[in-house]
């Protein structure tokens, strides 16, 4: 072979490795729907042509978070700056409610501009987020991602690509895309798992850093607890008010409580469970 040869056998080498390298990802459409489910298997987004979503303003008990998260909402489908979240805090208290409630509210207020899409990624598909993100970085329409109920156990290590995506990695987050998840668990790794790192490492410091550092990537935290009997009848009342059962309130609150001492808790969603018992009862369509 000649010098004369080398250019044209370069190209043919560069031709064939552009065959064999998987084209990069269309655009996502948007269009289709508010809200998508994001399916790794097939790189794709299915849309969710209904979400179950409660009306905003009959979630009690956390007006405090509602108020922080729905100005966080506005801004970002404003186009300003915004932070990701982290809802976490006691089971049944709202968190996952809130968000789809909030993006309803905000989609709402924001139609005449294209609103804002709800993509959902389930906690296990978190190791694909760098590819949902290419997918989403060109899309002309505002993303919220939702993960609902993210924690990690021993021996995964997600977490690292979730931190990557957040705030550390070389392209970093798009400017369209903001990350919501809810937890139970405050720094989203099981107290195990960060004693085990502490126990076991060379420099328990460093470990345990680390692991605690990803619940630092979102800028809002915002906590969840147990409501007292007061609001726990508040959650009632307002719901049966909306779906207009009509219960005098001495027994819907005496059978509130019944029900809530059957399930040993009082939260946001032993009251909606009890509302459908009450609504099947009292022969009311709701939902």
């Amino acid at each position: 072979m000649t010098d004369s040869d080398t250019p044209a056998l370069l190209a043919r080498i560069a031709a064939a490795l552009e065959r064999l390298a998987p084209p990069p990802p269309p655009p996502a459409d948007l269009s289709a729907a508010d809200a998508f489910v994001w399916h790794p298997e097939r790189s794709s987004l299915w849309p969710v042509p209904k979400v179950s979503a409660i009306p905003l303003d009959l979630l009690r008990g956390i007006e405090r978070q509602r108020d922080i998260l729905l100005e966080n909402t506005r801004r970002f489908a404003a186009g300003l700056p915004a932070n990701n979240a982290l809802l976490w805090g006691a089971r049944g208290m709202g968190k996952s409610s809130l968000v789809k409630a909030i993006h309803a509210a905000v989609n709402d207020e924001t139609r005449a501009t294209g609103g804002v899409a709800l993509i959902e990624i389930h906690r296990e598909d978190i190791r694909s987020l760098p590819t949902l993100m290419a997918l989403l970085r060109e899309a002309p329409r505002r993303c919220l991602l939702f993960c609902d109920d993210l924690s990690f156990d021993a021996g995964e290590s997600d977490y690292k690509s979730l931190k990557a995506v957040l705030e550390g990695g070389v392209e970093g987050r798009p400017a369209n895309v903001l990350f919501y998840a809810t937890s139970n668990r405050r720094h989203l790794l099981a107290r195990d798992m960060i004693e085990n790192e502490r126990s076991s490492a060379l420099n328990p410091g460093e470990a345990v850093e680390e692991k605690v550092s990803l619940s630092d990537r979102f800028g809002l935290w915002l906590g969840f607890h147990h409501c007292d009997q007061q609001t726990y009848f508040a959650m009632v009342e307002g719901y049966a008010g909306a779906y207009g059962i009509a219960v005098d309130p001495e027994t819907l609150r005496r059978e509130a409580a019944e029900w809530a001492v059957t399930r040993g808790s009082r939260s946001g969603r032993v009251a909606w469970q009890f509302i459908q018992d009450l609504a099947g009862r009292h022969g009311v369509r709701i939902g």
